[in-house]
């Protein structure tokens, strides 16, 4: 699965909490239901079910896929609108191009993520290229909704285009675990991606048995989600499998173990660590519009309706 990896671990930089770090609780274990986005790749809606109050700042994620295409299968999503937070497209594997109605866009692939702030709004599209709609082929990735506070909703967009050699890699001391910080920071180790709202997001592997246990900063939440394989989380050792999302309550201390025998598609255990200070204003959220009240959710479609949010370009997406 993982498209950064790194042959021997142990020359990485190694992290854990310090052993007075009181340690996270694991508040609940929650399953992620399957759907479809855009015109209809499959998904896994990690955050359902999950009270806004253990998610602030972040508003949803999906896993998409993972999926072996069959040639002419490969989908993305039409134009759409967005207003008010950022999108983060992470893609373990595959290939995706973005594009959107101020003249930016691009190609992700293999370990590289697209941060977008939409801010105070544009049209998007993501789709897969025609040569991967013409072979068909994996794919597999995530998308990440981050609120932004008020003060930033009506800010100019951009992109930050972090390609997977730039994250910053860390290891457990026993070197079990390679972490990919993608933005924030571990341990005073800073990943590459840029953040208006103070968030960390890690991609994980756990080789069978092995365990982490990371400092985790205390006015940070705690989420972890299974992209793949099975484990436990906090010291209470909850078990938890693909498609699993645990919610941690306050302390300064996360732990993941990965269970001794894992599935033989999925070697390793593979997690998402997301913490993030919560932005605790009021969120008013409707289709792809995040804003803070019901009245500038509806300035927001009178605005893309009107075509304020800007146009689909002429040409192919």
């Amino acid at each position: 699965m993982p498209a950064v990896t790194v042959e021997n671990p142990l020359t990485l930089p190694r992290v854990a909490a310090p052993a007075d770090a009181v340690a996270r609780p694991v508040l609940a274990v929650t399953t992620a239901p399957g759907g479809f986005e855009g015109e209809g790749f499959p998904v896994r809606r990690a955050f359902a079910g999950i009270n806004y109050e253990h998610l602030d700042p972040f508003i949803m994620m999906d896993q998409m896929g993972e999926v072996d295409y069959q040639p002419g299968e490969p989908k993305g999503t039409p134009w759409h609108p967005h207003r008010g937070f950022e999108t983060v497209t992470y893609i373990i594997d595959g290939i995706f191009d973005h594009q959107d109605s101020n003249g930016g866009g691009g190609t992700i692939t293999n370990g590289d993520t697209q941060w977008m702030t939409a801010g105070s709004g544009l049209l998007h599209i993501e789709a897969p290229p025609e040569s991967l709609v013409m072979s068909g082929g994996l794919f597999h990735g995530l998308q990440l909704w981050v609120n932004l506070p008020a003060s930033d909703k009506m800010m100019d967009p951009r992109y930050q285009d972090i390609r997977g050699g730039q994250v910053q890699l860390l290891t457990s001391p026993d070197g079990g675990a390679l972490l990919r910080v993608i933005a924030g920071a571990l341990d005073g180790h800073e990943g590459p991606g840029i953040t208006h709202t103070p968030i960390t997001m890690i991609h994980a592997t756990l080789r069978p048995g092995a365990e982490i246990n990371l400092p985790w900063r205390e006015d940070f939440n705690g989420l972890a989600y299974v992209l793949a394989g099975r484990g436990s989380v906090g010291t209470d050792r909850r078990p938890v499998r693909t498609g699993q999302t645990a919610v941690f309550g306050a302390g300064g201390a996360l732990s993941v173990r990965a269970d001794e025998s894992q599935d033989g598609n999925t070697p390793d255990l593979e997690v998402v660590l997301l913490g993030g200070r919560p932005i605790r204003e009021p969120m008013a959220h409707y289709g792809p519009f995040v804003m803070n009240s019901h009245a500038e959710l509806k300035q927001a479609f009178e605005d893309f309706q009107a075509g304020r949010l800007g146009t689909v370009p002429a040409g192919p997406a």
